[in-house]
């Protein structure tokens, strides 16, 4: 048996598809998910499961270099923004515009999960990164550049 916390197969199955640079989108219950080959949909009824909890579960399995979310999301959903801000420690939280965030990720995403939270601005765009202390372990020969070296 998996010893993950994740037992959605399409879930773990995205998170391993990831490369560096992919992006990956937690969304509210009525965001615009453009294909079926991006939908990874856990929305069961209003507000199940949350989108905090959709995000903790991903980030105990995912490793990420840049998240954005809108500018509502600070201004029309600030504790869900507290939450994004709090959870995602390994980079700052950047905020497009909602424009932006609509015109873009959607379209940039290689996975949508799409969460049954009924939430203003309740999407969160993370971008996968390099695990950089598992790539540049000190193998002999390898030098860890200098946009790395913070994170090993």
């Amino acid at each position: 048996m998996k010893l993950g916390r994740i037992l959605n197969k399409k879930l773990n199955t995205a998170i391993a598809d990831m490369g560096h640079g992919d992006v990956l989108v937690i969304c509210d219950a009525g965001f615009p998910i453009p294909t079926d080959e991006q939908r990874i949909d856990l929305a069961l009824e209003m507000d199940v499961p949350t989108i905090e909890q959709l995000l903790e579960l991903v980030l105990s399995d995912f490793c990420y270099e840049q998240v954005v979310v809108s500018e509502g999301m600070k201004a029309f959903n600030r504790p869900l923004y507290d939450h994004v801000v709090k959870a995602c420690d390994r980079c700052p939280v950047e905020m497009v515009s909602y424009d932006e965030f609509m015109a873009t990720y959607p379209y940039k995403a290689k996975y949508i999960v799409r969460s049954g939270a009924f939430a203003p601005h309740g999407n969160i765009a993370l971008v996968s990164a390099v695990d950089a202390p598992r790539w540049f372990n000190n193998k002999p020969g390898i030098v860890v550049p200098d946009v790395y070296k913070d994170r090993v």
